[in-house]
C-alpha cells in the first residue's frame, strides 16, 4: 500500500512541471511512511512513496525497474494471487529477483500487456512505462477500492493517488463551480469529477493510455455476471459462504501484523470470523462512545471477539476525544468529504496502526446485499401498498412536526417525509433524492448570484446519469445496487476508507468486494437480498449458525456524531468563521443571504438536515483555505 505519482510531457513546456515531483511526493507522505523514491527518463517522470507490506526489504523499493531497464512501475494496493501468478511464470523461465508482489506485476505486464489485469486479484492503482516505446500505461482496480487521479492538457499529463499530489505539480488551484455543487448535494463527489477545475480521476475498473500521439481513457472491466440457474436458496448460501471465505483467506497474505476492525454489526463480525478461523488468535478492533450509549455497540462487538476467540481491543472515546481528532482528520481530505463516519474510522485507524499495518474491514457489502434503509424504501416504492398510500396522504400532517437527527421522534418524522416525498418520484429522481443530503434548490440557494448564473443553463444531472446504468430502464432491486456500486462505493464509502486508513500508514482490505464474490451475488434473485421486511437476506442467513445469536434481530444503528449539538456549541466558532462577510466576498462562491438562513435553521426548533448540510460548508471551507487560498498566497 503505497502513493504515487508522477508527470509525461508532451513538450519542454510541460516537462518543465516535472521539478514539483517532490512537492507532489510530499502530500503522500502519510500513504507511504517507509520510503520514497522517483525515477526520471526522458520526458516522464514518476515517484512512489512506500509502505512496506509484502518484502518489505530495499530490494522491493518503488519505482521499480526492469532488469533490462526498459520498463518501470509504480504501484498502490496488493496483488492477492501473486504467489500463483508467479509460479507460473517461473515455469516458463521468468525469473524474480524479490519476493514483492510489484515485480510479478511488473512482469506480468511486460509478457501480456493489458491482458494481465484480467488475471489479477486484488486491489490496485497503479502506472507502468515502456521506455523504448515512450508509453504509458496507467489503470485502476474493478470497484475503485484504490484512488488515481489525473490532469491533462495539451503539455503534460499529470497523475497521483490523490487529488492534492496531482495539484502540487503548480497547476491552477480554481474550484469547479458544477463540482461544488454537487459535494453540496451528496457532502461527497461523485466519479470521475473532482472538486478542483481540470482534475478528475481515473474510473474504477478503467485504464488511460498515454503516447506521444494520443491519449486514451477505456474500461478495462466488464463486469461478468453468471446467468442465475435456478439453485436452490440453500445451495446459494452456501456457494456465498465458499466465496466469501476465500476472499478472506486470500487477504490474510502479509510480511507485517495484521487485524480486523470488528464493530459488531453483521458485515465486520462476518470478516472478523472468518479470518479467526483462518488466523487464531488474530487481533481485532473496535471504537465505542462512552456518552452517547446509544451508538456504542461495543458490547456486541466483545460479543464477537469473545466467541471467535480473538485478541480484541476497544478504544472507548469520549466527546472529547472525538472533537480532538476534527481538525487532524480535516487536515489529510484531499478534497471536501463531509460524511461524519469518517471521523470514527479516522480514530479507529489512528490507534489500530500502533497494532497492525494491515486490517479486514467489512466495507462493501451494503452497496449489493441491499444492507441500506434506503433499500427497504426502494423495495416498498417498488410494491406500492397499504403503508405507501398512507404515508403519502399524511405527508402533510408529517410536515407539521419538527425534523432533524438528534432526537428519535424527529428522525422518524424526518424519515417519514424523505419517504413520502421519494415515493412520487421516478426511479432515477428517486435514487439520487434518497442518496442526497440537499435538494437541489438547497444547494443553489447557498451558491453566489454568480456561480448560480454560470450554472443556471446546466442541468447537473447529466454527469450523474452514466453512474445509474439501467436504473429506471429496468425495474428492479439489482439495478439500484448496481447503482449503488457505481456511485456511493466509490464516491463516498471507499474515499472514507482509504483516506482515514491511508491518514495514518494503514492499509485496509475489504474482502466483501472481491469480484468473483460480487459477480456471484449480482446473479442472483433481488428478494434474496431485500424483500421488504430483511436487509441482506442471504447473506445474513448464510453466516446465521456461524455468528452469535444476538447479533441478529437487533436495529442497525451505524455511527453517528452529535452533529448538531457539536455545530450549536463546540463547533460554533468554526461555524462563523466558515460564514465571515470577508472570507465570503474573498471566494465569491457562496450567497451571504442563504449561509444566513441555513444557519438560522441550525439554531431553530426544526433544524432538518441542517446540521449534515453546515457540516458540508465547514469541511469545505477548511479544504478550500489550506489546498486553495493558503496556497495562492504563498
Amino acid at each position: 500500500m503505497c502513493g504515487l505519482t508522477g508527470l509525461y510531457a508532451f513538450s519542454p513546456v510541460g516537462y518543465l512541471y516535472s521539478i514539483n515531483v517532490n512537492k507532489a511526493l510530499a502530500t503522500l507522505a502519510h500513504r507511504g511512511p517507509d520510503s520514497f523514491g522517483y525515477y526520471s527518463e526522458g520526458m516522464f517522470t514518476l515517484g512512489h512513496r512506500r509502505l512496506s507490506v509484502i518484502d518489505t526489504s530495499s530490494a522491493a523499493r518503488q519505482p521499480m525497474k526492469s532488469t533490462d531497464g526498459r520498463y518501470v512501475i509504480a504501484f498502490n494496493g496488493e496483488l492477492f494471487n501473486f504467489r500463483s501468478l508467479r509460479a507460473s511464470m517461473e515455469a516458463r523461465g521468468v525469473q524474480f529477483q524479490t519476493e514483492s508482489d510489484t515485480e510479478v506485476l511488473l512482469q506480468g505486464l511486460i509478457r501480456e500487456g493489458e491482458a494481465f489485469l484480467n488475471r489479477m486479484q486484488g486491489f490496485f492503482a497503479f502506472a507502468f512505462y515502456d521506455q523504448v516505446e515512450a508509453a504509458l500505461l496507467i489503470a485502476r482496480d474493478r470497484f475503485g477500492i484504490k484512488p488515481m487521479a489525473y490532469f491533462l492538457d495539451g503539455d503534460k499529463c499529470i497523475f497521483g493517488s490523490e487529488v492534492t499530489a496531482v495539484a502540487a505539480y503548480g497547476i491552477p488551484r480554481e474550484v469547479d463551480a458544477e463540482r461544488l455543487a454537487l459535494y453540496l448535494r451528496f457532502n461527497y463527489q461523485p466519479e470521475p469529477g473532482t472538486i478542483m477545475e481540470g482534475i478528475r480521476k481515473l474510473p474504477p475498473g478503467h485504464l488511460l493510455r498515454v503516447s506521444p500521439q494520443s491519449v486514451k481513457e477505456e474500461r478495462w472491466y466488464h463486469p461478468s455476471r453468471p446467468h442465475f440457474h435456478g439453485e436452490a436458496y440453500e445451495a446459494a448460501c452456501t456457494r456465498l459462504r465458499d466465496l466469501l471465505e476465500s476472499a478472506v483467506e486470500k487477504r490474510l497474505v502479509a510480511d507485517v501484523p495484521l487485524g480486523s476492525f470488528l464493530s459488531g454489526g453483521i458485515d465486520s463480525s462476518i470478516i472478523t470470523g472468518l479470518a479467526a478461523a483462518a488466523r487464531p488468535g488474530i487481533h481485532s478492533f473496535s471504537v465505542g462512545f462512552s456518552e452517547d450509549p446509544y451508538y456504542d455497540e461495543t458490547s456486541y462487538a466483545q460479543l464477537v471477539a469473545k466467541h471467535f476467540q480473538t485478541q480484541h481491543t476497544v478504544y472507548s472515546l469520549s466527546r472529547k476525544d472525538l472533537l480532538d481528532e476534527v481538525e487532524g482528520m480535516l487536515s489529510v481530505l484531499d478534497e471536501p468529504f463531509a460524511d461524519s463516519s469518517a471521523l470514527a474510522v479516522y480514530v479507529l485507524s489512528k490507534r489500530a496502526r500502533k497494532e497492525v499495518t494491515v486490517a479486514l474491514s467489512g466495507d462493501g457489502a451494503d452497496e449489493y446485499f441491499g444492507g441500506y434503509q434506503k433499500h427497504l424504501a426502494e423495495w416498498g416504492a417498488q410494491h406500492i401498498g397499504f403503508k405507501e398510500l398512507g404515508i403519502s396522504a399524511l405527508l402533510p400532517l408529517f410536515k407539521l412536526f419538527p425534523q432533524g437527527r438528534a432526537l428519535p421522534m424527529s428522525n422518524l418524522f424526518r424519515r417519514l417525509i424523505r419517504y413520502g416525498e421519494g415515493l412520487g418520484m421516478e426511479d432515477r429522481e428517486r435514487y439520487l433524492f434518497w442518496a442526497s443530503i440537499s435538494k437541489p434548490e438547497q444547494v443553489m440557494a447557498l451558491l453566489s448570484p454568480a456561480l448560480r448564473e454560470q450554472l443556471a443553463s446546466r442541468e447537473l444531472n447529466t454527469s450523474l446519469m452514466p453512474l445509474l446504468g439501467d436504473l429506471g430502464k429496468e425495474k428492479g432491486m439489482n439495478e439500484v445496487f448496481q447503482a449503488d456500486m457505481n456511485f456511493v462505493l466509490p464516491g463516498d464509502m471507499l474515499v472514507k476508507a482509504d483516506r482515514m486508513s491511508m491518514a495514518h500508514g494503514l492499509e485496509l482490505r475489504v474482502p466483501f468486494l472481491d469480484h468473483e464474490l460480487v459477480e456471484y451475488v449480482q446473479s442472483l434473485p433481488e428478494h434474496w437480498k431485500v424483500d421488504g421486511r430483511m436487509r441482506k437476506k442471504i447473506l445474513q442467513d448464510a453466516f446465521r449458525d456461524f455468528l452469535p445469536a444476538a447479533l441478529y434481530n437487533r436495529p442497525k444503528k451505524g455511527f453517528e456524531i452529535p452533529l448538531q449539538s457539536w455545530l450549536r456549541k463546540e463547533l460554533k466558532p468554526m461555524v462563523e468563521a466558515a460564514t465571515e462577510p470577508s472570507l465570503i466576498q474573498r471566494q465569491g462562491l457562496f450567497d451571504p443571504s442563504g449561509l444566513a438562513q441555513l444557519k438560522r435553521k441550525l439554531y431553530g426548533w426544526n433544524p432538518g438536515d441542517a446540521p449534515a448540510r453546515v457540516w458540508a460548508l465547514l469541511v469545505f471551507q477548511y479544504w478550500w483555505k489550506k489546498q486553495v487560498d493558503g496556497r495562492q498566497n504563498q
